[in-house]
This record gives C-alpha cells, structure tokens and sequence, in this order.
C-alpha cells in the first residue's frame, strides 16, 4: 500500500503517518511512497477522553468485494478492532463475521484509546496501541518500544506480565512535551522519542530526541505559504543558533518556536551563557538525524 492510502484508510493526514514513523515527508512524492509489506506503522490519532473515560475514536471504512466481517478486522485493519466490535457498532446483531459484505456498505470501525488518569506518573508520553502478535512477550515488547516490563504492567493494570496475540496493550513511549500557550492551537503538543511532528499548517517541524527528550523546531521543507519565522529584535530566523566567545564563557542566543497563534507562527528570543561554545561557527542549526 502507499503512504497516502493507508492515511485514507485511518483518517490521518499522509505527512503526520511520515513524521510519526520518522520517514521524509518533504522527499517528491513522499505520500505516494510504496511500503513493503508487514511493515509496522504507528499511525498517529488522538484520543476522546471526557474525565478519565474514554470514547471511541473510530473511522468510516467501505467495504470491498469478497470483504466479511473478519477479513476487515483481520486483514485490512490488523486486529486493531474484532469483527464483534465492528458488529455491535454498526447495529448488525446477527451478522455472520464470515458472511460476504454488501460492496459499498458503509462500516463504523472502532479503535482502541487511552485515557490514564495519571497512572502514567505524569511524564511526557505518547502511547501507541499495541496489537499483540505471535511470538511476542511482554519482555520482547517492552524492549522493542524502549519501555520496561514494570511500565507495561502498570499503564495496563496486569496482573501478571503475560499476553496472548490478539491482546491489545498500551505502549508508553517517552515523548517531548511543548510548552506552547494554552491559546496557541497546538498546545499540549506531545512529539514521541526518535519522531517529528509538524504543525503551524505544517510550516514548522518539532523533532524529538533520539539524544534527548527536548523538543526542537525547525522549518519544514514544504514549500507552503508559511507566516515569518523571524523573532522581534533580532535577524535571527526561527532554529537559527549564534554563539559569542566571551571572558566568562560562550554567550548562545537562539531563535526558538512558541506556537502556531490566531494562524500565525510566535517566536522567542532567548539568550544564556555557556561554559564553552558549540563550534566553530557563529550561526548553525540543530541536528536531526530522522530522515531515511
């Protein structure tokens, strides 16, 4: 499948599917990319929580000819929902999950989400709904997603670290939190490690990690129509670093991002001294090994 038809498929944007899984999104005819077969995706949503309870976070899928019931839950969806709860959700309380759909037929399938209630402890984290697969164990999981086993039991509430394929587990993974106004429309924006996000109509890109779990953003590579990214006072544009050697140190201004405002970009200026300065050059930008 391409990029653009598994985002279809979702109800995600094709660049959002790009940045969550790290890949170019700014390369020519990144969305119409091919991907190899048993490839595993996370595909970003948000979930619909009202006071700790979740809703569900669903999307509209039309069936093709030879689909039934289990095959979309199966094969087309990955077991992120069963043909059950495709049933109960489409009001179809004697469909046989084998029996061919009508073609066309418009089906509701409902997601998994997650909402804590702080027994994440409070740290910044992005959690990815995880279906279990054979072979796998809580141990092989916790270590592919960089968790632990302890994190895994605990976000899951398990009773025993134990899983079946099928099972649908809660991954937390570490994440760099924004601290963007709460007026700003992106406010809250949570990027996980390894990973980018873009935002302010896709004309800034915020990169996590993998080094550390502080945000930095950058310019996207678009080409879009995008508002300035200059800070006030200043010639320095939005990632621009510069460094001045003084007597007590290096003094580092930077141009950073702070948040997409009544569709504007905001930006500010921030300043500190340093024991030693970064290099040898007075301007650079950030380094973010993300792309393929």
């Amino acid at each position: 499948m391409k990029v653009s038809e598994v985002a279809a498929l979702f109800g995600a944007d094709p660049a959002a599917l790009l940045a969550a899984n790290a890949l170019d999104f700014a390369s020519p005819g990144a969305a119409n990319r091919i991907l190899p077969a048993g490839l595993l995706l996370r595909v970003p949503t948000r979930c619909a929580c009202a006071d700790g309870v979740r809703k569900s976070v669903s999307v509209r899928y039309t069936a093709r000819p030879a689909d039934t019931l289990a095959t979309v839950a199966d094969v087309v969806f990955a077991g992120l929902a069963s043909a059950d709860q495709i049933r109960s959700a489409n009001g179809l309380a004697e469909a046989d999950p084998d029996a061919l759909l009508d073609a066309g037929q418009i089906l509701v399938v409902p997601f998994p989400c997650v909402c804590l209630n702080s027994t994440d402890n409070n740290l910044p984290a992005v959690y990815l709904s995880y279906v279990v697969r054979v072979g796998d164990t809580v141990q092989s999981i916790a270590a592919t997603h960089a968790t632990t086993v302890t994190d895994l039991s605990n976000v899951n509430a398990m009773g025993s670290p134990v899983v079946a394929p099928g099972d649908i587990l809660a991954v937390p993974l570490s994440a760099c939190a924004s601290t963007f106004p709460n007026f700003a429309s992106d406010y809250g924006l949570l990027v996980a490690n390894g990973t980018y996000a873009l935002t302010a109509g896709n004309c800034v890109e915020c990169s996590c990690g993998p080094g550390d779990l502080n945000l930095y953003c950058t310019p996207a590579s678009l080409g879009t129509s995008c508002s300035s990214m200059q800070c006030s006072n200043s010639s320095l544009m939005l990632g621009n670093v510069t460094t001045q050697p003084t007597s007590g140190g290096c003094g580092v201004s930077s141009c950073n991002y702070a948040g997409f405002v009544n569709g504007s970009i905001t930006t500010s200026l921030s300043s500190g001294l340093q024991p030693t300065c970064p290099g040898k050059y007075s301007v650079f930008f950030p380094f973010s090994p993300l792309y393929n």
